[in-house]
């Protein structure tokens, strides 16, 4: 009787491991970024550090200067992530192009209305500008200038050619920007301001009309 072979064993190929590493790095980011966040909101500015953060977000530190470079670098991917500051793009509203067609009075209406919604919904953020009036360090001044690079790329969207015509528009925003920011930090510890109530939505919409009625001044009908 002839002996049959046996069938030869083909090696299975190896699955790519790049995927399932780009997305490992994908979530460690996010926990080491949603524990910077965490660690601010429980212990402020003194208390954040590498050990801190690693700690917080259950990594190695090295993990945290592998991926971000450092504690500068990872506070400044943090400011731009959109956890401390409404990004400019999410306040064009969900159709960008849609936002950016329309008049200049309504444009300058939406955005602020965004804007009040974006920061109202952030208390970690109300706390960290209210914590930076007394305390000014190399770590606030990172999500300062992000706020300034923020600024200067609204006013492109918003005004354009129109703010560079008249640069009185810029100062008028700059205070409108500066008073929302004001009166929500203000409201962590004061509630009303004006006869306002400003933790009540209530107050934020008769503000909002506000804003709106200065607009119409500001920008004539097209």
């Amino acid at each position: 009787m002839t002996a049959v072979a046996a069938p030869r064993r083909v090696p299975a190929k190896k699955k790519a491991k790049a995927p399932r590493l780009m997305r490992d790095r994908a979530v460690t980011e996010k926990q080491i970024l949603a524990a910077v966040g965490d660690v601010l909101a429980r212990d402020g500015f003194g208390g954040i550090g590498v050990n801190a953060i690693a700690a917080e977000a259950g990594v190695d530190k090295v993990l945290i200067y592998r991926y971000f470079g450092g504690l500068p670098e990872l506070l400044a991917a943090w400011g731009a992530s959109g956890r401390f500051w409404p990004d400019v793009h999410d306040l064009l509203g969900e159709d960008p192009g849609a936002f950016l067609a329309l008049p200049l009075a309504e444009r300058y209406v939406r955005f602020m209305d965004h804007f009040i919604d974006g920061l109202r919904a952030r208390p970690l953020t109300l706390a960290i500008m209210a914590a930076e009036v007394n305390e000014r360090n190399e770590l606030t001044a990172i999500l300062e200038s992000e706020r300034e690079a923020w600024g200067e790329h609204a006013s492109r969207l918003l005004g354009g050619e129109e703010f560079a015509r008249r640069p009185e528009l810029q100062g008028i925003t700059l205070l409108l920007i500066a008073g929302v920011q004001y009166l929500l930090v203000r409201s962590r510890k004061i509630r009303v301001f004006g006869g306002l109530d400003l933790r009540s939505d209530a107050a934020w919409a008769t503000l909002k009309g506000s804003v709106r009625a200065l607009a119409r001044t500001l920008f004539p009908a097209e």
